[in-house]
């Protein structure tokens, strides 16, 4: 006989509010991004991917700091990721320059937009294996180059440009090739660190306060160049990082050999 109580209710089910504002306000800043392309404001639709950073960072943090990780959140938190750094950043670079090359006939009409296409698909396909690979892959790595530091490869491209005073049709030539290695790098094996596990305790030394100090100061002066320079510095540590690790395995195999004969 079923002795609960005839009043008992089912718990309610709901998402939790906090970490799923920031990951909204990511989204929003990356709808903002394409609306302000669109209206041919491209230093503004640049910043704002890069608050879409911010805030995307955030949500996670606040999300493990409250005890509030769900699966909805994780699956929020990608799509709100294609939008903000898949097809924001593809739609900015392809009406500041990409759209340009329609000057030069049909088929560099075509080697544009299939460029932009290419970025925001391999960020999707990057966004997917992310997510098989939760709870597998190694946390102070990431499998390829994650889809907000591509974003800000293309955006702080974007940003440095119009900072010169120089438009998209000056670097008509070179967008593609910007837009084609952040999506490949982002579909690659190449091994990026990850700063999620970054810093491994509350204390850190104190060597890092006067670089953090210098870093703020730098983007003070000039954000654009600053935030160009270190994301480019990140891009090229994968591959370097990489090839280092390889040849690494290489010569103590080498010595496994040696040893055993």
């Amino acid at each position: 006989m079923d002795e609960r109580p005839t009043n008992a209710r089912k718990p309610h089910r709901g998402i939790y509010l906090l970490p799923n504002l920031f990951t909204t306000g990511a989204m929003f800043a990356g709808f903002y991004a394409i609306i302000a392309a669109i209206g041919g404001r491209y230093t503004e639709a640049a910043i704002a991917v890069f608050v879409a950073g911010l805030l995307d960072g955030l949500d996670g943090r606040v999300a493990r700091m409250t005890g509030t990780q769900s699966e909805f959140g994780v699956q929020y938190d990608s799509l709100s990721d294609l939008v903000s750094f898949g097809l924001a950043p593809a739609l900015v670079m392809y009406t500041w320059s990409l759209s340009s090359l329609t000057a030069y006939g049909s088929m560099w009409g075509k080697v544009g937009w299939a460029a932009a296409f290419l970025y925001a698909a391999c960020a999707a396909l990057r966004l997917a294996r992310f997510n098989t690979q939760v709870g597998v892959a190694d946390k102070r790595y990431f499998q390829g180059l994650a889809s907000p530091a591509a974003a800000g490869l293309c955006m702080s491209f974007v940003w440095t440009i119009e900072k010169f005073d120089m438009s998209g049709l000056d670097v008509q030539f070179v967008t593609p090739v910007v837009a084609v290695v952040a999506g490949l790098l982002m579909v690659s094996n190449v091994r990026y660190f990850s700063f999620k596990a970054w810093p491994m305790s509350d204390r850190v030394p104190f060597f890092w306060i006067p670089v953090a100090l210098l870093v703020f100061v730098a983007l003070a002066i000039d954000p654009p160049r600053v935030l160009f320079g270190v994301i480019g510095l990140y891009v090229l540590s994968g591959p370097i990082m990489t090839l280092w690790g390889r040849r690494r395995t290489r010569e103590q195999r080498a010595q496994r050999e040696r040893g055993d004969a």
